[in-house]
């Protein structure tokens, strides 16, 4: 039996598969390669990282080849790991540079799962060495990083897929495909988005050694070398602007990106920001606590708040986004969604997250996994290799994870400014504000060389 019909068949025990399905046929999922072992290279063997490769793992024959972390305790884990899931037994070869990776392997595929400040110069490079690339989200820490990782894809002709992977959510693709491209929602005419969750990580930790398993040089790269008071893994970088861009760049972007897909939205025309450490006071962190952003398009405002302390405004939808329409209301989430008609006598519509448990019984031993992301991921996973056997852009491709990155990006931007931005795609450059413009690019720590889309 072929790669396809087998997943065809395990996706049909879920409670929305025959709507997945049709809608991965569009993606091009009848044209898998039948026999074809993916040879493969994971950059980041962090939690994530190791998510994602599971999740390719668990859907097409693959050989895991290679990995690479500077941590040299978490690579050699994952290399054990990996030989136990994988269906070869092998432990891949183990780097702690991922630039000789590339260079002594060769690979279809390159998954990375580093911190976002690694993500536009593994990407590039990966597409340089050869390898179709599935990227983390957001796909960059500036704006300029992301149009060079366009470039880059296009001008080598690879297939780079980002992990927004609530375009490939079950729930939510029956939401847009049977509430919102139905027309149950009537003229859309706002949307809000929100994240309460209280992840920013803050503490003040003390400096110490760099403990000799951890290369931090390499870790830190291209961003500034901060003094070493901790392992960064997991959350306490994302609580730091050198490596990131804070809950608008980690969270937002997952709702934004997905409401873009819904509503067929391309780069907004104006994009305005607010907020600022109002409560968070006491800790190292230097991302917001609190922010609101406007991203405006003709008719239609997309707005998005974000507190990590204090209570959601809906318990129900604390990480969230709701389209509002003169017909009737859609909440959606990544666990739920809930369409809810103007008319008294309408039918309301409420849809849960699919789990896929019993089909994938090692998911329930995975340390950390995210179970309603799962079924998601990989169907995710499917329409990747679905567009490389195409040669075609999938559903997520990176242009789309591009303006979705760079306008959470500059919605810092504004914040920062204090004044909207409007950005110009052609001409790469924030209208009629240089001091702006200048901030689409971040300096680089030496000897790193930040990528000039015209030059990738």
């Amino acid at each position: 039996m072929d790669l396809f019909n087998i997943n065809r068949r395990r996706f049909l025990q879920g409670a929305t598969a025959s709507l997945a399905l049709s809608t991965f046929g569009a993606y091009g999922m009848d044209v898998m390669h039948q026999g074809k072992t993916w040879r493969v290279g994971l950059i980041g063997t962090g939690w994530y990282g190791k998510s994602d490769l599971f999740r390719l793992i668990q859907v097409a024959p693959v050989e895991v080849v290679a990995l690479c972390d500077v941590d040299k305790n978490m690579l050699n884990a994952a290399g054990k790991l990996v030989s136990q899931r994988q269906k070869s037994g092998k432990t891949p070869k183990l780097y702690g540079d991922y630039r000789k990776m590339l260079s002594e392997n060769e690979m279809d595929i390159v998954l990375i799962g580093t911190p976002d400040h690694w993500h536009a110069l593994q990407t590039i490079d990966a597409v340089k060495a050869g390898a179709h690339v599935y990227v983390q989200k957001p796909i960059s820490v500036d704006v300029m990083e992301g149009e060079a990782m366009v470039a880059a894809a296009r001008k080598y002709k690879k297939v780079v897929q980002v992990g927004t992977q609530r375009k490939s959510t079950p729930h939510l693709i029956d939401a847009k495909k049977n509430i919102v491209d139905a027309g149950l929602l009537g003229n859309i005419k706002h949307v809000e988005m929100c994240c309460y969750f209280h992840m920013r990580a803050n503490g003040n930790p003390a400096v110490q050694a760099v403990p000799d398993f951890l290369d931090y040089n390499l870790w830190t790269g291209p961003a500034p070398l901060r003094p070493y008071d901790g392992l960064p893994h997991i959350r306490w970088w994302r609580t730091f602007k050198e490596y990131g861009n804070g809950i608008m760049g980690d969270m937002c972007i997952h709702m934004f990106d997905t409401v873009r897909w819904m509503l067929q939205l391309g780069w907004p025309k104006r994009i305005s920001s607010q907020g600022g450490i109002y409560v968070q006071k006491d800790g190292k962190s230097n991302i917001s606590d609190t922010q609101s952003a406007v991203f405006e398009y003709p008719e239609l405002n997309c707005v998005w708040q974000h507190r990590t302390w204090g209570t959601p405004n809906n318990p129900d939808y604390p990480w969230s986004f709701t389209l509002y329409g003169d017909k009737g209301t859609l909440w959606a989430s990544t666990m739920q969604c809930d369409f809810i008609p103007m008319d008294k006598e309408g039918k309301k519509i409420h849809k849960d997250v699919v789990y896929e448990k019993e089909k994938y019984p090692e998911d329930l031993t995975e340390e950390r996994i995210e179970l309603n992301a799962a079924p998601a991921t990989r169907l995710h996973m499917l329409d990747f290799l679905a567009a490389i056997e195409k040669n075609g852009r999938p559903v997520a491709d990176i242009e789309e994870g591009h303006i979705s990155t760079a306008s959470c990006l500059m919605a810092n931007i504004s914040m920062e400014l204090g004044r909207p931005v409007v950005y110009d795609p052609q001409k790469r450059e924030i209208v009629g504000d240089r001091e702006a413009t200048a901030m689409l690019a971040r300096k680089y720590r030496s000897p790193w060389v930040h990528p000039d889309p015209k030059k990738v």
